[in-house]
C-alpha cells in the first residue's frame, strides 16, 4: 500500500514538474512574439506618422530569431516583431570582455531542444572568417560569417552545426509586416527551444539591419542560444540583436517564401510561411582567402 502511494507521489511530482517546463516554454515564446509584434507595432504608427510628416523606426519580434526565444528573431526572431527566441528571459550573459580566443556560455535552466554539449570556452577563433550553407528543401541559402565581428556567436554556430543541430529543422516564423525576417534555428518548430545555454550579445554598436543580414534572436540581452533570422528586406530595429553574418546566396528563394506569406498564426504578417523552409543541413567551412 506504501509503495502505490509513493508511486503515486513521484508521478504527481513528475506531472508537475512537466507542467512547469511547459508553461516555461510557453511564456519565453511569448515573449518573443511580443518583442516583434511590438516592433511591428512602432512599424505601423511610422507609416501613420510619415503622411505627417514625422520619422519613426519600428520592428516585429518573436527571434530572430528563435533566440527558445520566440532567438525575437527573434527566440520568437525573430525580433519580437523585434527578435526574440526561446531562450529563458532571466538573468541572461552580460557582455563583459572575453579575452581574446575565449567565450562564456552559462548552462539555462530549460534542457536542449536537441542535446549538444556547451561549445568550446578557449581557443576560439577570432580572425578566421567562414562560409555557411544552409541546405534547405528550396535550395541553398549561403552568407559569410567574420568570426572577428562575433567570435562567441561564430564559435556557438559552428559547434552546433558540428553536432547536426541544426539538421532537418525548420524555419518556424515568417514577417511580412514591419521587419521583413525569416527565422530559424529552433529544432522544435515551436520558437521556444534552444541549445541549453545562452551566451551575451556581440556587435551590437552601430547595428543596422538591411537586406541580406544574419542576426541572433534573443529573448532579452544575453539571451542568445540557437535562433537566428535572415533579413529579406531592409528592417528598422533596435540594435539589440548580434549581427554575425551576410547572405550570398538564397535571397530570391527568400523573396519567393516571403511572397507567399504567413500563416498569421502570431497576428497579421507574423507566423510560420506559407511555403514551408526546412534546414537539411547546416555546414560551416572556413572561407578561402
Amino acid at each position: 500500500m506504501a509503495s502505490s502511494k509513493r508511486e503515486k507521489e513521484l508521478a504527481r511530482q513528475r506531472a508537475e514538474r512537466q507542467a512547469a517546463r511547459r508553461a516555461a516554454a510557453t511564456q519565453r515564446t511569448k515573449q518573443r512574439n511580443l518583442v516583434i509584434a511590438s516592433a511591428v507595432a512602432v512599424a505601423v504608427v511610422a507609416v501613420a506618422a510619415i503622411s505627417l510628416g514625422v520619422v519613426s523606426r519600428g520592428g516585429k519580434t518573436d527571434v530572430v530569431a528563435t533566440a527558445g526565444q520566440s532567438a525575437e528573431p527573434v527566440a520568437s526572431v525573430a525580433p519580437s516583431a523585434d527578435a526574440s527566441s526561446g531562450a529563458s528571459p532571466a538573468a541572461g550573459v552580460s557582455p563583459a570582455a572575453n579575452a581574446p580566443g575565449t567565450c562564456t556560455y552559462e548552462p539555462t535552466s530549460e534542457p536542449a531542444a536537441k542535446k549538444v554539449g556547451l561549445p568550446p570556452t578557449s581557443d576560439v577563433e577570432f580572425k578566421q572568417e567562414f562560409t555557411v550553407t544552409l541546405a534547405t528543401n528550396r535550395g541553398d541559402i549561403v552568407f559569410d560569417m567574420p568570426s572577428a565581428e562575433a567570435p562567441c556567436t561564430a564559435n556557438s554556430l559552428r559547434s552546433l552545426a558540428h553536432f547536426a543541430y541544426f539538421d532537418n529543422t525548420p524555419c518556424h516564423r515568417l514577417t511580412t509586416q514591419g521587419i521583413s525576417v525569416l527565422q530559424c534555428g529552433d529544432p522544435s518548430g515551436t520558437g521556444g527551444g534552444g541549445p541549453g545555454y545562452q551566451f551575451a550579445d556581440e556587435n551590437l554598436k552601430g547595428a543596422t539591419y538591411p537586406r541580406g543580414t544574419v542576426a541572433m534572436a534573443n529573448a532579452g540581452p544575453g539571451t542568445n542560444g540557437s535562433q537566428f533570422f535572415l533579413v529579406y528586406a531592409d528592417s528598422s530595429l533596435p540594435p539589440n540583436y548580434t549581427p554575425f553574418g551576410t547572405i550570398t546566396k538564397g535571397l530570391d528563394l527568400l523573396d519567393t517564401v516571403a511572397k507567399a506569406g504567413s500563416d498569421d498564426s502570431n497576428g497579421a504578417g507574423d507566423g510560420k510561411p506559407k511555403l514551408p523552409v526546412e534546414i537539411k543541413t547546416l555546414r560551416v567551412t572556413p572561407k578561402a582567402a
